[in-house]
């Protein structure tokens, strides 16, 4: 039955305004919907998460999140035009060229939020 249900991912953040801003303001993914105590943002095709107050914002080492893009430097030249900063990875499976690494099928260019997130956009080749 999950298979056939939609998913949502959650975001932590520690600062619920703080975190709005670049929700809505450089990922232009506004306005965010008050939901209980956070807020609810759509994306695309029907999906979306939940952001809320959690004092274990930021912590994880993993990505959060990731966009699927049809134009990865497009996707990334727009977001760095709008402040959005990307990490740079070199380590064993992992390089990051321009910001963006490819592999597995993939490119991919991660960047953390404001509270320390892990986020990524990323297109299947």
């Amino acid at each position: 039955m999950l298979k056939n249900a939609p998913m949502y991912s959650y975001v932590p953040v520690a600062d619920l305004e703080r975190a709005r801003k670049f929700y809505e303001g450089p990922l232009e993914l506004g306005p965010g919907r008050k939901f209980g105590p956070g807020l609810s943002f759509e994306c695309g095709k029907g999906t979306g998460f939940f952001m809320y107050p959690s004092p274990g914002a930021g912590t994880s080492k993993a990505s959060t999140a990731f966009w699927q893009v049809d134009d990865i430097e497009a996707e990334v030249a727009a977001l760095e035009a709008r402040g959005v900063v990307f990490e740079e990875y070199d380590m064993p499976g992992l390089k990051t060229v321009n910001r963006i690494a490819t592999g597995g099928g993939a490119k991919t260019a991660w960047f953390k939020d404001t509270e320390g997130n892990i986020l990524a956009v990323s297109q299947r080749i």
